[in-house]
């Protein structure tokens, strides 16, 4: 007991990760049991007590006999087979760690296996196990033989033995305890059963009346084998009450386990405490088949459960872990009612009651990725792995094959980064929710430690299909990477499907990736069911920025849907993030611009929810990254501060009745410092007005300094610095600079903007008083409504150098239908003569007030012209009457100004 109590002690300190292991109740976990020193006769096994067949020549030339044959073939069973005169059944039962073994091969040269099971299986059909099945819980206490395998095929006399699965004699199974069919003829667990659901009916009655066995104090395993498979109609289903009984009824042992308590073996102990090691699951579950007359037999080997340290030899340690072979549907299958039950903790040191269907006749190509036999036979494997191949394989728990996951990269336990980095991706059956935790090795103790590693460190993008993620340590060293995943759009906890190790020698030098809350890069699995069908970005790689720093995202929708937006960069202000985003909401698309003014990447995080919906939350529907390489956007030339989320004709303006709009983008560039927005508007009541901002004073001196500063190095690089030329444009330049500053001063930009509105169609005519950024902002209102409504903000951006002049100052007079033809500008030169056309409807005259009054005439298209003279004026009127017996009314108003004269 020394060596099993110090590796409990051992066991305190790992870290939980898997549910179950166990060493055996008694014995040295280096030692294999062997009940007798047997005895040897060439390459045949001899029962002691009995007549070598050798001297027996007549008994083996009568073979043609019926009844012979039958006597020979328990002849050769018994050449198989030893009996165990000291210990017995209540032996094997404390030897927990007895395990199943295959005859040896040279036996094999004598007695085909298939032969020999070929004349057994035709002796139990006429026998009819039925009537002796429920001797064998009380005869195995006399009758329990062991089966022994030699330790070398060729060795000789004396050779060591090891034991081999417990079976009566007496009852004579129908088919042989060691797997001999290829798994290719196996029936995979789909198709024994359709879904664990078929079950429903034994399972209740399993549950129910365990629970009314436990009540009157029946702990006797044969009694509650014959109550809970009661109405069961095969053998399958009797299986499954007794695995169901197991898994609600007995809770893993944790202090045996740990050595705080004496371990549970035995049946009767393991039922009527309700808890027990691995060996006292396995047992349970042996003595309750054998009483339905289940063949079912007790398999011991290794498993990635507590205490398992990927990396570490497995050869130079005892096997720690027991579980059951069944014969079932004329094949054999595996079950570990252990890990069936629930896991462990071992943070908290607790058992977590979990009922886990996965280990329930697994399918042995996923069962040996966490289950490895001492015997190769029992993985039921058409081609055995190796314990080197078990060691190298990833930890993958039940739920990465529930949830119908495949590891497409890495192929082994751990990877390697090249040059920094290193990828994990997974292909699953179904839409998945997907996140990973990377935690750094602690580089004393080898334990993962208990700070995870930022989420900056990792590129996780995830599809319909599956999952990739580029992992990009931000230090040398060992790292445990556990991934996680669950349904797309259950609520639930996340789960635990695979773990892999990470080596880094070497980081890569880069720069830092910003960190991702939302953990998945690009458009998110559960987009769709929020409403978005599709991504202008096609996948997780980053999205290169282009000239300017500048970049659109774009979702398509299936349904009208309202979208915030989120940018972040490890420099970029908070305060100026929302300069740096354009947002455009369409009935079939959102549009996100951004601008990014710094190098490196960003993350752009976008939030979706229904239109209508204005109390729902917003649900994030993707996050990407973009990357840019560039020197980036002006801080001067960022979007307005006061841009609204509705930008660009969308959502607002289609429900106001407009539509045909000349521009359909956000943005609008203007190379020479104008433009026309053209749109139709359905309603004749809207009634539309139109705003143009920008952030002036700070940027303007800026530009202003930039463009004086810019001229003057054209000048200097064509006729050299100081030349006479360069200081004559110097004054010029400084001339027009002031002219253009107390421009600015003396017109407000509301005078840069001008509306003209025709029957169904409406014009807003922009003129930028210098190049920059503006926000021309369209708002409309329906009377008797007050206050007007904001349709949609157009982001302008003039690159023109010159300024642009205003337009005529207009009065309330100027209504719908009134179009200004000439002068469009709403600056006028003193002492000139102004041609004006313009068309006024129903008006009767239409006037010119300047030094003298001009009366304009209507010509045959019903445009009213003729020109005026400025003279010393500093104001000129356009002014109509709209009746023989009204008074003029002012229609707009133009400025006399001699911008040259002004100081």
């Amino acid at each position: 007991m020394t060596t099993v109590s110090n590796k409990m002690a051992d066991a305190m300190v790992q870290k939980f990760s898997f549910p179950f292991t166990c060493l055996p109740c008694d014995a040295q976990p280096d030692e294999q049991p062997i009940t007798e020193e047997t005895r040897h006769h060439g390459n045949q096994l001899q029962e002691p007590g009995t007549q070598d067949p050798s001297d027996k020549p007549n008994q083996e030339m009568n073979t043609k006999s019926a009844l012979k044959d039958k006597k020979e073939n328990k002849s050769i069973i018994k050449a198989y087979l030893t009996i165990d005169k000291e210990g017995g059944a209540s032996q094997e039962r404390g030897q927990c760690h007895s395990k199943p073994h295959p005859t040896d091969s040279a036996l094999r040269s004598v007695f085909s296996h298939k032969n020999m099971f070929e004349k057994w299986a035709s002796l139990q059909c006429e026998e009819q196990r039925p009537s002796t099945k429920r001797q064998l819980s009380a005869e195995s206490e006399a009758k329990c033989v062991s089966m022994r395998k030699r330790s070398i095929a060729t060795g000789g006399r004396g050779e060591p033995v090891k034991p081999l699965t417990h079976t009566d004699p007496g009852t004579q199974p129908r088919k042989a305890c060691l797997p001999i069919s290829s798994s290719s003829q196996r029936k995979p667990r789909r198709q024994l059963f359709s879904s664990t659901g078929v079950f429903h009916k034994v399972d209740t009655h399993a549950i129910s009346a365990g629970r009314e066995l436990k009540e009157q104090g029946v702990f006797s395993a044969q009694s509650i084998a014959r109550t809970i498979t009661q109405g069961a109609r095969n053998e399958l289903e009797k299986l499954r009450a007794i695995w169901v009984w197991l898994c609600h009824n007995i809770e893993y042992d944790l202090e045996g386990y740990l050595g705080l308590s004496p371990k549970l073996c035995t049946p009767e102990e393991v039922i009527k405490e309700g808890r027990g090691v691995c060996s006292g699951f396995s047992s349970v579950c042996l003595e309750m088949c054998r009483e339905v007359g289940i063949q079912c037999e007790e398999v011991s080997g290794y498993s990635k459960g507590i205490g398992h340290c990927p990396g570490r030899s497995l050869s130079q340690k005892p096997s720690d872990h027991m579980w059951n072979a069944v014969w079932v549907r004329e094949q054999w299958g595996l079950l570990d009612a252990c890990w069936g039950a629930g896991t462990v903790n071992m943070e908290t040191k607790t058992f977590v009651k979990r009922f886990d269907d996965f280990y329930f006749l697994t399918d042995p190509s996923e069962f040996i990725n966490s289950h490895f036999p001492d015997d190769q036979h029992w993985e039921l494997l058409d081609a055995p792995i190796s314990m080197e191949q078990f060691e190298l394989r990833p930890l993958k728990t039940s739920a990465f094959y529930t949830l119908g996951l495949t590891l497409l990269q890495p192929t082994q336990y751990k990877i390697t980064t090249e040059d920094g980095e290193a990828t994990v991706s997974m292909t699953s059956s179904k839409p998945l929710t997907f996140t990973y935790e990377l935690r750094q090795r602690d580089i004393q103790m080898g334990v993962p430690g208990q700070r995870e590693v930022d989420s900056s460190c990792g590129l996780l993008s995830v599809t319909r299909q599956g999952m990739s993620l580029r992992l990009l340590p931000p230090d040398p060293g060992d790292y445990e990477l556990k991934l996680f995943a669950r349904a797309e759009g259950d609520s639930g906890a996340l789960r635990w499907v695979c773990s892999l190790e990470l080596e880094c020698p070497a980081i890569r030098q880069s720069q830092p990736l910003p960190a991702n809350p939302y953990v998945s890069w690009g458009l998110g699995t559960g987009a769709g069911e929020l409403g978005v069908k599709g991504c202008s970005v096609l996948n997780e790689e980053p999205v290169e920025v282009g000239e300017g720093g500048e970049c659109t995202v774009i979702l398509h929708t299936s349904r009208p849907l309202m979208m915030v937006c989120e940018l972040t960069h490890p420099v970029l202000d908070p305060a100026l993030t929302k300069r740096c985003l354009a947002l455009q909401i369409a009935s079939e698309r959102l549009v996100c611009h951004v601008l990014c003014p710094y190098k490196g990447f960003y993350r752009l995080s976008m939030f979706v929810r229904d239109y209508s919906d204005r109390s729902g939350s917003f649900q994030n529907a993707g996050n990407f990254l973009l990357h840019c390489k560039g020197q980036g956007a002006d801080l001067n030339q960022l979007y307005p501060p006061d841009l609204g989320l509705w930008c660009g004709p969308g959502m607002r303006t289609e429900a106001a009745g407009l539509s045909h709009f000349s521009h359909t983008g956000a943005l609008v560039n203007t190379p020479q410092g104008r433009c026309n927005i053209t749109f139709h508007c359905a309603s004749t009541e809207l009634q539309i007005h139109v705003v143009l901002s920008a952030e002036m004073n700070q940027v303007n001196s800026k530009q202003a300094l930039s463009a004086e500063q810019h001229q003057k190095n054209k000048v200097d690089s064509k006729h050299g610095p100081g030349s006479e030329l360069s200081q004559k444009n110097q004054d010029n330049s400084k001339q027009g600079l002031n002219a253009e500053l107390h421009r600015e001063a003396l017109f407000p930009l509301s005078r840069y903007v001008l509306l003209t509105s025709m029957d169904s169609k409406v014009t807003v005519s922009v003129s930028a008083p210098r190049f920059g950024v503006y926000r021309l902002g369209l708002y409309g209102r329906t009377p008797p409504q007050q206050d007007y409504t904001p349709l949609c903000d157009y982001v302008l951006r003039s690159t023109c150098e010159r300024c642009g002049d205003p337009f005529p100052c207009v009065y309330s007079a100027w209504g719908k239908g009134c179009v200004l033809l000439e002068p469009r500008s709403g600056l006028l030169a003193p002492r000139s003569w102004v041609s004006f056309r313009v068309r006024v409807p129903v008006a009767r005259r239409v006037s010119v007030l300047a030094e003298d009054r001009a009366e304009l005439k209507m010509n045959k298209s019903r445009v009213w012209e003729g020109e005026a003279f400025t003279g010393c004026a500093t104001q000129v009127k356009l002014i109509a009457a709209m009746s023989e017996a009204s008074d003029m009314a002012v229609l707009m108003t133009f400025n006399v100004l001699d911008l040259k004269s002004e100081p």
